[in-house]
């Protein structure tokens, strides 16, 4: 397997040595994706094989991870993920363990998809990061911020959200595209150059609220490869 490597010359990521670094360094400046590079021991894909999955999301808890009849390099990687998952917990996150065979799909006449593989920002109302790690399958893909451009500024496509929403660019269009999630969601220029977010590795991303120092980290899941489920920390 080849090494994963950052990318070079993007001034929004900056890597960190500890779970503690990861909390406590501030976004500023360009940098709104923070990754802590890990090479983990374990057989992940090992714990997938010997999972009972039932429909697109599942969900993990220690009980059940605990329960699979693993190899000394499965089990080494369940107690990492639920390490990861008590630090996150213990710092007053919710946060997830999720073995993930596919997601929703936007309809094709999606005037803006909307979905998890559109290139899109997280949002919340209050202050607040996004943290995640792909321990297995396909890991989710990041583009710089100069390298989209949000669906609703395309001037052919905000023509055909303003016919929707049947009214005038006014303060209730703003807020019909929000609460439609439109204004979150982005559309990569020519010659974009997506990165992954490899595996292994912890990543806070910024989101966009009210008062953010910073632009929210634009990123995607992966095309969910079949019969390759996807094992994912998130909160």
């Amino acid at each position: 397997m080849t090494a994963f490597q950052l990318p070079k010359n993007n001034p929004h990521i900056k890597t960190v040595g500890s779970f503690q670094e990861l909390i406590s360094t501030p976004f500023e400046g360009q940098i709104n994706a923070l990754c802590w590079q890990r090479e983990l021991q374990g057989n992940f894909s090992e714990i997938v094989t010997q999972l009972s999955l039932k429909g697109d999301l599942n969900t993990l808890d220690a009980e059940t991870l605990h329960a699979l009849p693993l190899s000394a390099s499965g089990k080494a990687a369940v107690e990492i993920m639920l390490e990861d998952y008590r630090l996150l917990q213990e710092h007053g996150l919710s946060p997830s363990l999720d073995c993930i065979l596919g997601y929703p799909r936007a309809e094709e006449q999606d005037i803006v998809p909307t979905d998890v593989f559109s290139f899109h920002a997280d949002s919340a109302t209050t202050q607040a990061d996004t943290y995640l790690c792909t321990y297995h399958g396909s890991s989710s893909e990041g583009i710089r911020n100069d390298e989209g451009v949000r669906c609703v500024d395309i001037p052919e496509v905000r023509a055909k959200l303003l016919a929707l929403y049947g009214g005038n660019d006014d303060e209730g269009f703003a807020e019909f595209l929000n609460e439609n999630c439109y204004d979150l969601h982005y559309e990569a220029l020519p010659g974009a150059q997506p990165f992954a977010f490899g595996f292994g590795n912890l990543w806070r991303i910024a989101i966009s609220y009210t008062g953010s120092p910073v632009l929210p980290c634009i990123h995607r899941a992966p095309t969910t490869i079949p019969g390759e489920p996807r094992l994912l920390l998130i909160s």
